[in-house]
């Protein structure tokens, strides 16, 4: 709770439901785990892609690479969770879409404020949480927060 009485947002805590890191997303998840945001990019013709792919949609080459984020952008959209999906999850949360600095749309969750304080384009900054021992989740906090 914050000085005001509002619920913070904060990460979840260890046993969540966990992705499951496939061969494709391993550096993905590996970037996480050391603190580091990267994004996919076809190598070929430089389309950013929403995930890892096995063709790049835009030329259809097999030349997935993984390019770094600064891990900075704003918010774009967001909800407010109150409800759990799941009986291990702490609410509230807030999913959001962050449009990144670099022009990747990035979807996570807003962590160390207040639910009343998000607001459009609130400047964020990648944080990353343990999650287990091998899956290291990346949220977003305000900047200078």
């Amino acid at each position: 709770m914050s000085t005001t009485g509002t619920p913070m947002l904060v990460p979840q805590p260890p046993g969540i439901p966990l992705p499951v890191p496939s061969a494709r997303s391993h550096p993905f998840w590996e970037g996480c785990r050391e603190g580091r945001l990267v994004l996919p990019r076809c190598t070929h013709c430089g389309a950013r892609a929403l995930r890892a792919f096995a063709a790049c949609s835009q030329c259809h080459q097999r030349t997935l690479g993984w390019e770094p984020s600064g891990g900075r952008g704003s918010l774009y959209s967001w909800t407010v969770v109150w409800r759990p999906p799941h009986q291990s999850f702490v609410v509230p949360y807030a999913p959001a879409v962050i449009a990144l600095d670099e022009g990747w749309w990035f979807l996570s969750a807003v962590v160390g404020c207040a639910p009343g304080d998000l607001h459009e384009g609130m400047a964020l900054e990648v944080t990353f949480q343990a999650a287990s021992e091998s899956v290291a989740l990346p949220y977003f906090h305000p900047l200078g927060g």
